[in-house]
């Protein structure tokens, strides 16, 4: 009897595992946009459901996940900048564009091929049940008034207003300007809104009020932005870089970003200070697109920043008058996705640290006080947590929270401290929690001595011979995979697709190459890397190498696969090292750097190093190393990418197929970078699996 029992038990694991399909696995709830009224318990978030975008919301004390929007279908309309009213009566969100990409983020997206093509909207939508969306007008990025009546937005590059709870026939233009306006910002009083212009070659922080003419806050020749209002609605906090000109700088050379923070009188513009210098050193340049500065005005007069000078991303405060820089979070490990508490004397954020060592490769919500160090990371242990915000009674801490076998779902905690309380797991029903693995972490050295971390996925047991074995290759590259779910949309689809390649019984490595985030400034900043000269792939073939040395992995069949700069560093490995990867899958990735680069055309002066910068740029692309490639290749690409030019691609094929290289091909018609249609994505992933098991497995392809 017990030796049927567990003939029965083998059998029903062995048909749970052929249940794991990647419609399964692919159709989890992705949530973003995590919000909160500035007073009371109300959040709203949006969430990704197969493609079927709506907004959600829940109140205190349960939090029980509410939907409050009816879109019924997968028609890549996404939702973005989710907001609530101070009363939480409202929330505003806006429907459409493609705000991940590089170029054209408000632009329609019309994946379906819909002969009315679809629009960029700002709506609003009671929080009670039963409320229908508003349509407040075309335009992006709204902001709520602190009376809870006005939504102020963009459309054009122009500020434009309407009533939030859509009383207004038509939003009313509030200002006309030069350039192109940004990052609006109501003073708390709401008698004024502060306002980046960007000139091109310069940017100004305007203030505009009722029936006033603009005010500019210290215009100079500079880049002026990320203006920040004061408590008391007196003062604006800036951060002024240099603005274009100059002899041209070499390129190969790494430019310095010198910044400072500037204060000058809301009113009039006068008392204009530098209340801070950064250091003249790379880490103490300006970061990146992944972090900004993250200017707060907090309170008991502290201005709060981030920065990289010590070596890693941390956060600092000063005196807002000028003074001392405090760091606030000491300690090797990077602190992201920022939120200033609403009394304006705690830090919210995710970092990659906590008690175990394993957390580098994981986020967890920490605190800080905004006038002196000293962390305290709030939710601890082996899981994945990320976007924390606190309510506006300040009682409860909300934030996204996964696991190695949950994807992502609304979690909260008191802020006085308890136990995490997930609310949002029923959500997330469908997905076959108890069949997926738990991924190790692996720590290996590149060639050149940079240590390397990565996640291995590996189904346990099965037969003894040797298996099929994949390198992952994450995209950003200012990204970081994690030891669980991620709380990024397009690397949750990665997760799965990994989860399901090592079902399907494939080693499955992850690997967290250079330029990446979460393990330092040098780490996240190499030498000769990208388009100077590609020291990440030495990372990429290091896993390979890895792979090939694990005693239950067959070296003749390891592929390689990514999107994006991962699609890039799939056709080096492929280009480069066709011995070591049998096969791999490109996905709208970059091939030839060299593309677009030129010399300034109006100056008599020219970039002293250009022409060895042009060379080293086609000598770090896959195009450069064509007459290597032997192993077989599927690319895909969507033709309204945004991030990627769809002639990366071109080029690259018009290449290979003159050399003979075996290579397939998907075009994703009116699709961009991030597959905007779940339709689309899991048409992506199936076909990647199934190439590499065709490839890699031919025995098994059949009976997927």
């Amino acid at each position: 009897m017990k030796r049927l029992c567990l003939v029965l038990a083998a059998l029903a694991a062995t048909a749970a595992a052929q249940n794991l399909s990647l419609e399964r696995i692919t159709s989890y709830p992705f949530p973003n946009e995590l919000a909160a009224a500035p007073t009371g318990s109300r959040l709203a978030w949006a969430v990704n459901q197969s493609g079927v975008r709506n907004i959600y919301v829940a109140e205190g004390p349960s939090f029980t996940p509410r939907k409050l929007t009816n879109y019924p279908d997968d028609d890549g309309q996404e939702l973005t900048s989710v907001s609530l009213s101070k009363d939480g009566k409202y929330v505003v969100y806006v429907r459409g564009g493609d705000h991940g990409g590089n170029h054209d983020r408000g632009a329609t997206v019309n994946p379906t091929f819909s002969t009315t093509p679809p629009k960029l909207q700002v709506w609003s939508v009671g929080f009670s049940a039963g409320s229908e969306p508003k349509l407040l007008g075309e335009g992006d990025d709204p902001e709520i008034s602190p009376d809870g009546s006005t939504v102020a937005f963009l459309k054009g590059g122009q500020a434009f207003a309407a009533a939030i709870d859509g009383s207004s026939k038509a939003p009313r233009a509030l200002f006309t300007t030069r350039g192109s306006v940004s990052e609006l910002q109501w003073s708390p009083t709401g008698a004024a809104l502060s306002f980046t212009a960007n000139r091109g070659d310069h940017s100004f922080i305007g203030v505009y009020r009722e029936g006033g003419p603009i005010v500019w806050l210290a215009p100079g020749f500079h880049r002026d932005r990320s203006p920040r209002w004061s408590p008391d609605s007196t003062r604006i906090a800036f951060v002024r870089t240099a603005g274009e000109g100059g002899a041209p700088a070499p390129m190969l050379v790494p430019k310095l970003r010198p910044w400072s923070i500037w204060t000058a009188s809301a009113l009039d513009g006068s008392g204009a200070k530098q209340i801070r210098n950064s250091p003249a050193t790379p880490r103490g340049s300006l970061p990146g697109s992944e972090g900004g500065t993250n200017l707060h005005w907090a309170a008991q007069g502290r201005i709060v920043f981030l920065s990289y000078e010590d070596g890693w991303p941390h956060l600092y405060s000063i005196p807002e008058n000028g003074g001392q820089a405090t760091l606030l979070t000491p300690g090797p490990f990077m602190a992201e996705s920022i939120r200033l508490s609403p009394d304006g004397r705690t830090l919210l954020f995710q970092g990659n640290t906590g008690p175990d060592k394993l957390d580098a490769d994981r986020r967890h919500v920490v605190r800080v006080a905004v006038d002196r160090p000293g962390i305290e990371v709030f939710t601890p242990g082996e899981g994945i947590e990320a976007e924390p915000i606190l309510t506006g009674d300040g009682t409860t801490v909300a934030f996204l929270s996964a696991t190695p076998s949950r994807p992502a779902v609304l979690a909260v905690k008191p802020s006085a401290g308890g136990p995490v309380q997930v609310t949002g797991a029923g959500l997330a029903a469908g997905v076959p929690w108890n069949q997926l693995i738990t991924p190790r972490q692996v720590i290996f050295q590149a060639s050149d001595g940079v240590t390397v971390h990565g996640q291995l996925f590996e189904k346990s047991g099965g037969d003894s011979s040797r298996k099929p074995a994949l390198l992952y290759i994450h995209g950003g590259p200012q990204r970081q995979m994690l030891l669980g779910w991620s709380y990024m949309d397009y690397y949750a689809n990665a997760y799965a697709v990994n989860q399901y390649l090592a079902s399907r019984g494939f080693v499955v490595l992850s690997v967290n190459y250079r330029l990446g985030i979460g393990y330092g400034y040098d780490f996240h900043y190499p030498p000769a890397s990208g388009a100077a000269g590609a020291s990440e792939y030495l990372d990429v073939k290091a896993a390979g190498e890895w792979l090939a040395r694990q005693p239950q992995v067959d070296p003749a069949r390891i592929g390689v696969f990514g999107g994006s700069y991962g699609g890039y560093l799939t056709a080096m490995a492929l280009a480069k090292d066709s011995k070591l990867f049998a096969a791999g899958a490109d996905v709208h990735g970059v091939h030839d750097w060299s593309v677009g680069m030129s010399q300034p055309t109006d100056r008599f002066e020219r970039i002293p190093d250009f022409d060895q910068a042009v060379a080293t740029a086609f000598k770090s692309s896959p195009v450069a190393w064509v007459s290597g490639w032997k192993s077989p290749v599927l690319f895909i690409h969507g033709d309204d990418d945004r991030n990627v030019n769809f002639n990366q691609s071109i080029n690259l094929i018009q290449r290979l197929e003159p050399a003979g290289v075996p290579l397939e091909t998907m075009v994703v018609v009116d699709d961009t970078h991030h597959f905007m249609r779940h339709a689309n994505q899991l048409r992506v992933d199936e076909a990647i699996a199934e190439f590499l098991e065709r490839k890699l497995q031919p025995q098994s392809a059949g009976s997927r």
